[in-house]
Formats: structure tokens, C-alpha cells, sequence
């Protein structure tokens, strides 16, 4: 083996510790108040010793804290600090977007979203709930793949050029139903769509039964800052005709869009 061989093999191992390192952090940010290093293995699968080292290099950097009386672990304020920078830079989109959400809701009585992008996840950042006993809830922070998604398919197709296709290239389009569109192509094609149209739907293609009506907001430079959505059970949603909420949701999306400077 040439020295090569050995550079590449060392630079995929400290590739595949930081995937580790940041699989374990997410365990950590989803275990509640605090979680057990045996639980984080468990989950991780990764054997005790190696989840340890990794943990251990977590809280040496400070994102991640022991408690000494329970051994366990919890994320640490300086991560913390990061989750309130994120909720400022929303703040001003998450006051403007909250009386569109309810009145959306108030028209449907279905569960109204606001969401941004990040990379090829869609994030929830508000949320008002359906008064439904069955509705759909999404936890603040929580995030699925855009993709799958009405919300991140609408803010795909609002992209500056060439940014979608950079997004998609490589990406693991993996079928989360049998919905889902895996082939970065027919998506493409399904974005220019709900581009035109000015609406996206997520026709069962995120969970199984489960319908999204979503729509994009713009910035100044007509790129997607955010999008607003409506989701709740595929039979529910097809009752209210989901072009007519497209619409709708388009209305509402465009008055957000000028506030926040948007003029086309």
C-alpha cells in the first residue's frame, strides 16, 4: 500500500467520525433532557468503547454536556446559544407569516405550517394546529427531506438557477412511500410544475395517507425565504379540493412575500 492508499484510508476514517460524531448529536438533541451513553450506542449502533470516544470529543468541544450525578448526557447552552441565533433570524418571517397560518386554519381546520429550507431539509419553525382529534403535528425544529415534501418542493422550485439541480445532483432520493418521486429528473420536472402553477403538493409522497398543499415565499430577489403549507389526512385534504387551497395558499404566500419586500 503506497502512501496514497494510506491518506485516502485516514481521510475516509475521520470522514466517517465526523458522521458518527454528528449522528450521536442528533441522538443527543432527541433523547429529551438528557440521554445514557448505552442508549446512544444502542441507537447509533455503534459498540459502547467507540460511542464513548465520540461523545467524549463532543463534550471536549463543548456541544454537549455530562451530568456528573447520572452520567448521563444533554446538549450544552453553547449549541443552545446556536438553536436562538436561528429563531432570531426567523423572527421577523415567523410574526408576519402567524396571522396568514391561522386564518389559513380558520378556512380549513387543518394543521397550517410555516417552513424554511435548509440544504435538502424542509425545517418547521410554526406551527397552528388543526382542531381535529386526528391532525397532523409536527415538532418546532423538526425536519424532513425537501423532496418528499409540499413545503420543500415549493421552496426548490424558487431557487436561484442552478442551485436546485447543485441540491439534487448526488442526492439519495430514497422512496419514503411509494409516492415518492426518486429520480431527480421527473422532479425537476414536477418543481417547474408547482413553479408555474404556484403551489407544490406532497401527495402522500412523505408519509403514507397523509396529503401537503404548500406555497413559497419570496424575498426581493424572488428566491424562497420560507414557505406556508396545510397538511392533515389525504381524505380530508381531497374534500377540500386541494387546487382551491393551492390558490388560497398562493394568496396568502404573496401577501408575505410583499411585506418582506418581495414586488413581482
Amino acid at each position: 500500500m503506497n502512501l496514497y492508499d494510506l491518506f485516502r484510508m485516514a481521510e475516509s476514517k475521520q470522514v466517517q467520525s465526523v458522521a458518527r460524531a454528528l449522528d450521536l448529536l442528533e441522538l443527543v438533541a432527541s433523547g429529551g433532557d438528557e440521554i445514557a451513553l448505552t442508549q446512544l450506542a444502542r441507537q447509533a449502533g455503534l459498540q459502547p468503547p467507540t460511542a464513548h470516544r465520540l461523545v467524549q470529543t463532543l463534550v471536549e468541544k463543548e456541544w454537549v454536556v455530562q451530568n456528573p450525578r447520572t452520567s448521563r448526557y444533554r446538549l450544552s447552552h453553547k449549541l443552545l446559544s446556536l438553536v436562538g441565533d436561528i429563531e432570531a433570524r426567523t423572527a421577523r418571517l415567523r410574526a408576519i407569516s402567524r396571522p396568514h397560518l391561522e386564518s389559513i386554519r380558520d378556512a380549513s381546520d387543518e394543521s397550517t405550517n410555516l417552513v424554511v429550507l435548509d440544504g435538502l431539509a424542509a425545517v418547521y419553525v410554526d406551527q397552528v394546529p388543526s382542531s381535529q382529534p386526528i391532525r397532523m403535528f409536527t415538532e418546532i425544529g423538526g425536519r424532513v427531506p425537501a423532496y418528499a415534501s409540499g413545503a420543500g418542493k415549493a421552496m426548490l422550485a424558487h431557487q436561484a438557477p442552478g442551485v436546485t439541480r447543485a441540491l439534487l445532483t448526488g442526492a439519495d432520493l430514497r422512496p419514503l412511500t411509494s409516492h415518492t418521486i426518486t429520480d431527480s429528473d421527473a422532479l425537476e420536472d414536477e418543481l417547474a410544475v408547482s413553479r408555474d402553477r404556484g403551489y407544490a403538493f406532497d401527495n402522500e409522497e412523505y408519509q403514507a395517507g397523509v396529503l401537503c398543499v404548500a406555497a413559497a415565499i419570496l424575498a426581493e430577489d424572488a428566491t424562497a425565504v420560507g414557505a406556508i403549507s396545510v397538511s392533515g389526512p389525504a381524505a380530508r385534504m381531497r374534500a377540500l379540493d386541494p387546487d382551491a387551497l393551492g390558490g388560497r395558499l398562493a394568496d396568502h404566500a404573496r401577501a408575505i412575500s410583499r411585506e418582506l419586500g418581495y414586488s413581482g
